[in-house]
């Protein structure tokens, strides 16, 4: 579903008023969520997928509380839009972060490694009980490996699928997360962080966001940083061990390979499909079989 901008103005002048005669224009990008600028500092959010109004859901009951602690800018809910006769659906209004998201302008600085290591550390806090859960973030990757098999089709006649089926077997070897479980991203990809003066300088689409296994969003180190720095995070991060890094690192392989697939639909013209995912997660790809991470 699209929307077209009277449709967005109607909502926003219906149940926030005071904010209806901002400057409203479409935002290109998004994949759950449909997004517009309001003004200079806001953006609306609206669901176009099935999942999309949970997901919303979630970053309205949850980011606000860890926002607070976070040292880098988040889409921060300040308006909660409900369903209407004008569309059936939660939809929100939230604080704009400034960047490119970093499919169209790779991070490059070198000190986006501690920037990265100090936002996760800030953000890989035990969670309460009533954290959500999710079925394919934060778990042990056993359970995902039909996901993975599958993803790697995509890469069959590639000289790094070997390489990618080795790594994720080890990661799927090494001992579990045993801590409790910490409040996770869980979707750190370059779509999903944004990039000022090749430095990462926001972090956005909290959606997914759980409690589990902290590797899930360790992954980062290969899928986000330049070349060569994935050391450096782990050594500003702190507090991960062999197991922790190896889990990381098969995380980052099966997240590359989605991101190659959404980018092949999309060079494809294929519905869903993204083309600066594919070159995106080669280079992840690349970095999480070759670069060490201690």
């Amino acid at each position: 579903m699209r929307f077209e901008q009277d449709v967005v103005r109607a909502l926003v002048r219906e149940q926030h008023p005071d904010l209806a005669d901002l400057e409203l224009r479409a935002v290109a990008g998004g994949w759950d969520n449909q997004m517009w600028r309001l003004g200079a500092e806001w953006a609306v959010r609206l669901p176009r997928t099935e999942r999309a109004p949970h997901l919303l859901r979630t970053e309205q009951r949850w980011l606000p509380v860890l926002a607070e602690r976070l040292p880098l800018p988040t889409p921060v809910p300040v308006r909660v839009g409900e369903p209407s006769t004008l569309f059936d659906h939660t939809w929100t209004i939230t604080r704009w972060v400034e960047g490119e998201p970093a499919d169209r302008a790779p991070i490059t600085r070198l000190d986006a490694a501690e920037t990265l290591a100090g936002f996760l550390r800030a953000l890989h806090q035990p969670a309460p009980t009533q954290a959500p859960a999710s079925p394919d973030r934060g778990v042990a990757l056993a359970g995902l490996r039909n996901g993975f098999t599958s993803a790697l089709t995509g890469i069959a006649d590639d000289e790094n699928a070997d390489a990618a089926r080795e790594t994720w077997e080890r990661a799927v070897a090494a001992p579990a997360w045993h801590g409790p479980p910490t409040w996770l991203h869980g979707d750190l990809h370059p779509a999903n962080v944004v990039v000022r003066d090749g430095t990462l300088a926001g972090v956005i689409d909290f959606g997914d966001m759980c409690a589990g296994d902290p590797a899930t969003d360790l992954s980062a180190a290969w899928i986000l940083l330049p070349p060569g720095t994935a050391d450096r995070f782990f050594d500003s991060y702190g507090d991960a061990d062999e197991a922790t890094i190896a889990r990381a690192r098969g995380w980052a392989v099966l997240r590359a390979l989605h991101l190659i697939s959404i980018g092949r639909n999309g060079r494809l013209g294929l519905p869903g499909g993204k083309p600066t995912w594919e070159p995106a997660g080669r280079a992840a790809l690349d970095r999480a079989l070759t670069e060490p991470g201690h």
